[in-house]
């Protein structure tokens, strides 16, 4: 019985400590438990008495609220306010800009699979499918990427007329305005569908939509501000460009030397308030052809005409590019991606106040509202053109492998080749999942700072695998330039991407865990805001909320995870009707997720301020609170494409590559942990078994490649989206053409392999004249029929087109032969190769 009555008192803890109960639910249970103990004889009252000391009391303290206030959360909020990491004005609002979504639940410890069931799946309206279809579909027909960047060195004229015309660059922009009001999952496919084809095309039109003055008018500007910008930024009347980085001053807005000091001038013959602007900027995309800068810059009120401040803050204004004293620099160059890109400039020009975008309520508010607006860009932009480079890359590659012979056997069918294309198809998948759950999140309203720096990294990042992963496949023809080759402006301007909107070092190091453990936690934001608060009875009382719900939540946490290490979460939570099949992926996201909510708990208490500075730490930290994302947006696409099955070998190696990541960055933190015994307590505490996720096996890699190189509704899910040419538009045509004829000519050559045995007809050849005389034989052998003879000729034809190289004259790319080539193009004429 005393066995029964101890045995009571551990699983009761447990209880409490995994439901998070409170302190009166605490008291209760203590009070009961020893009473039982009196009550049955288990034991005397000294022993009653003592226990009662050690667990009722205790309880019985922390129940009364003013008195645990007084002696414990005073002292502790005096305490927190020493150690708490100091934070500048500009990391305070990256911090607090932009909301949590799933991403706050991938931290909790415990995803709520039913909200996460619940999400919509993203799609288009009637209206925005036609314009894709239509559209779109002309757009990429009216660009590529070999004749913007070697002829025009730029999205040629007639493809800017008409991104202009057709509202490309007012997709974000309502309809009241005169633009296409397009949801943000539209604005991604068209994005995705331009990066598929040209990537001058997909950058000249994202930006606008995204990373322009639009975005920031729509939220904060004034009415007149909107009434008369957004209708000309619809049309094309204006060219927008948005004017941040600085030579010194990165990403790091704080340090922006650029500065307007507020003062009188004269504007349009009359004085007026306003600032007296310096500025030099550099990688302004569309800056050189733009007509409105937006610029950022730190405003100063030395004789404190608009309040009290003497340094307002980062302010954003609209600044005409004719306006006297702006200077429009030469074009950067940035990787032969041709978008137009330069750097501006000007010193001491008078600008009134009414071109603050928001007018004088937003001077100083300008870093906020770049912070929000830019993680809605961030979350489409770079992650639908990456995809779009991506699936090019997976939909020609796979083709060439299927239809490219080495040996008399396609490339495709060696397991080298193999690893490579599995990769290339897997990582596609999961790029484009995150994609589809980053628009979807911005569409229901979210402002997704993590999630957007999650997908722009982990997009960019799996982008450049997969290109060079292409690459290696296509060897020869990926480095030979020119109109055949589909893969070497990708190679080339992946740098680019990575570069971008922060670069990916400092993303995954400061930004994914930086504003992840402090937006995301369901805490320490509390905790932080609670000491910042000058009334000190209202810190106390909310940081005495904080702080127990805090102890709370890592102790359940630590009991969950405990659990899961024992049981490997086989006992977990999954989706309501999810598919049974992907039920062992939710449960390791349940084990992940509660693993991420302690590491970083611990981190946060061991480590403190210094955490921020241990970028290795983070780094991996965020690594598994991005793979949670890839893997339950992996799930997610699953279930919303109506859970085909052919698709399972895409969804596995998604799925476990993400949690073989997740892994790896969960074994980092614990080896390079600088306390060694918190790295062995958190090991024996929580993976006392391990970790039992592996990389995906060569078995499901070579179904992966498979269906890569096989015509299908799987593979065209794989790559929906994307632009297929026309032969009239383009000769890149004829290796998808080619592909889709290969199932019916293996069948011919099926029919063949009798007497191809018996020595009457050689084996298929690889070069187009030996294979032309093995048809003819095979015909004059009546082996072949009319129709399939033509089908024959028409596939080495198809072939031959399809992997050939592209050649030109010697002195090709002097200056003379680019005149005449521009000429050409400009004339109509055939640009040959």
């Amino acid at each position: 019985m005393t066995a029964i009555w101890i045995l009571a008192l551990i699983v009761g803890v447990c209880a409490l400590l995994f439901y998070r109960a409170r302190a009166w639910q605490w008291l209760i249970a203590t009070a009961l438990w020893v009473g039982a103990g009196a009550a049955l004889g288990l034991c005397g009252p000294v022993a009653a008495a003592i226990l009662a000391v050690v667990f009722v009391l205790p309880a019985l303290f922390l129940s009364i609220g003013p008195l645990r206030r007084a002696c414990i959360t005073a002292p502790a909020l005096a305490k927190f306010r020493t150690i708490m990491p100091e934070m500048s004005e500009t990391e305070k609002d990256a911090i607090e800009a932009g909301s949590v979504w799933w991403d706050a639940d991938l931290f909790s410890g415990r995803p709520d699979w039913r909200k996460f069931a619940s999400l919509p799946a993203p799609g288009l309206c009637a209206e925005e499918q036609a314009f894709m279809d239509n559209e779109v579909e002309r757009l990429c027909d009216l660009s590529n990427d070999w004749e913007s960047t070697q002829v025009w060195q730029d999205l040629p004229p007639k493809a800017w007329q008409y991104a202009k015309e057709a509202g490309f660059l007012g997709m974000i922009i309502p309809k009241r305005y005169g633009g296409l009001g397009f949801s943000a999952y539209a604005h991604s496919q068209v994005v995705m569908k331009l990066a598929s084809r040209c990537s001058a095309a997909a950058v000249s039109v994202m930006v606008p939509n995204s990373l322009g003055p639009a975005e920031l008018l729509l939220h904060y500007g004034t009415e007149a501000q909107k009434n008369y910008y957004l209708p000309r930024l619809a049309k094309g009347e204006e060219i927008p460009c948005f004017a941040l980085t600085s030579p010194y001053a990165g990403s790091d807005a704080a340090a922006i030397p650029d500065v307007g000091v507020v003062c009188r001038g004269m504007h349009e013959g009359r004085e007026t308030l306003g600032f007296r602007v310096t500025w030099n900027k550099r990688y302004i995309t569309l800056g050189p052809i733009a007509t409105v800068l937006g610029l950022a810059f730190r405003a100063l009120d030395p004789d404190h005409l608009l309040g009290d401040e003497d340094e307002p803050g980062i302010t954003c204004a609209l600044i005409p590019t004719h306006h006297p004293g702006v200077v429009i620099g030469r074009r950067h160059w940035p990787l032969n991606a041709v978008f137009q890109n330069g750097p501006n400039s000007g010193k001491d020009v008078f600008i009134p106040l009414d071109w603050v975008i928001g007018g004088r309520a937003q001077v100083g508010k300008g870093w906020r509202m770049l912070m929000e607006c830019l993680a809605a860009g961030r979350a489409i932009s770079l992650p639908s053109s990456n995809v779009g480079y991506s699936k090019i890359a997976v939909r020609a590659t796979g083709a060439y492998a299927a239809v490219r012979r080495q040996f008399r056997t396609p490339i495709g069918k060696f397991e080298g080749v193999q690893e490579a294309l599995a990769r290339m198809a897997g990582n596609l998948y999961a790029m484009d999942a995150a994609r589809r759950l980053a628009a979807l999140a911005v569409d229901l309203g979210e402002k997704p700072s993590v999630i957007s720096a999650i997908a722009k990294y982990h997009v960019t990042e799996r982008a450049r695998k997969v290109v060079n992963d292409g690459m290696d496949v296509v060897a020869g023809k990926g480095i030979c330039m020119g109109p055949n080759n589909f893969l070497a402006r990708a190679y080339q301007q992946i740098p680019v991407s990575i570069t971008v909107e922060g670069a990916n070092i400092m993303t995954r190091c400061l930004m994914i865990f930086g504003q992840g453990a402090i937006r995301c936690h369901p805490y320490v934001l509390k905790e932080l805001a609670a000491a910042r608060m000058p009334d000190r009875h209202a810190a106390v009382r909310a940081f005495d909320d904080a702080l127990f719900g805090h102890l709370t939540f890592v102790t359940s946490n630590i009991v969950r995870g405990a659990l899961h290490g024992i049981t490997h979460a086989r006992f977990s939570a999954v989706p309501e009707r999810s598919a049974p099949e992907l039920h062992a992926y939710y449960r390791a996201a349940n084990r992940f997720s509660t693993l991420l909510a302690i590491a970083a708990d611990v981190s946060m208490a061991v480590l403190g301020g210094s955490l921020k500075r241990r970028e290795s730490i983070t780094g991996r930290l965020g690594d598994i609170l991005s793979q949670l994302f890839l893997l339950t947006a992996t799930l997610k696409r699953f279930e919303d494409e109506g859970r085909p099955q052919p698709d399972l070998p895409l969804v596995h190696w998604a799925a476990q590559d993400a949690l073989w990541q997740a892994r790896e960055a969960f074994e980092g933190v614990l080896a390079n942990y600088p306390s060694r015994f918190v790295a062995w307590w958190m090991r024996w505490k929580l993976t006392p078994l391990g970790l039992p996720y592996a990389k995906p096996s060569d078995a499901l890699g070579a179904q992966v490649a498979e269906l890569m190189q096989t015509p299908g509704d799987a593979r065209e899910r794989l790559i929906a989206g994307s632009y297929s040419p026309r032969p009239e538009i383009d000769g890149l045509a004829y290796g998808e053409i080619v592909f889709q004829m290969t199932p019916q000519v293996s069948a011919i050559e099926h029919r063949l392999r009798a007497a191809i045995r018996e020595g009457r007809l050689p084996a298929m050849p690889q070069s187009l004249p030996e294979f032309t005389q093995w048809v003819d034989r095979a015909a004059s052998l009546q082996l072949l029929s009319e129709d399939e003879r033509r089908v024959l000729a028409q596939y080495a034809d198809y072939a031959a087109r399809a992997v050939a190289v592209d050649d030109f004259p010697a002195d090709f790319g002097r200056l003379a032969d680019m005149r005449r080539a521009q000429q050409q193009a400009a004339t109509g004429e055939a640009v040959t190769s």
